[in-house]
């Protein structure tokens, strides 16, 4: 199953004070809006997303069909592939799609309970 790029998307408190911590620690913005309260950072081959209001709380996030550069691939497991895979093997999603095409999400949790977003864009 080809999950896409991975980050950690953290639930923030204040973006602009979560922006500057993590600049000095090496991280660059690479794509969203300050704005619109969200922001994906990287260092390295390393990415983070900073998502104020957005979320209860942290996350592991999959991107279908997106490098770690937010760039589209070609070569990709769509979301409603992956949805039908993991519950053929009994996984218990939190969230399913009923999508037919186009951006769709599933959510489900580890036996830590550690949410998990897969969040295909395209």
């Amino acid at each position: 199953m080809k999950l896409g790029a991975f980050s950690i998307s953290l639930s923030v408190k204040d973006i602009a004070r979560s922006k500057a911590f993590y600049e000095q620690l090496g991280f660059t913005k690479f794509h969203g809006e300050e704005d619109q309260k969200w922001l994906m950072l990287k260092n390295g081959e390393t990415v983070i997303g900073l998502f104020e209001g957005m979320f209860p709380t942290n996350m592991l996030t999959f991107n279908p069909g997106w490098d770690q550069d937010a760039q589209n691939i070609d070569d990709f497991d769509d979301v409603r592939a992956i949805q039908a895979s993991l519950l053929a093997a009994g996984v218990e999603l939190d969230s399913q799609t009923e999508g037919k095409e186009g951006p769709v999400s599933i959510m489900l949790t580890d036996p830590d309970g550690n949410p998990i977003l897969i969040d295909q864009h395209r």
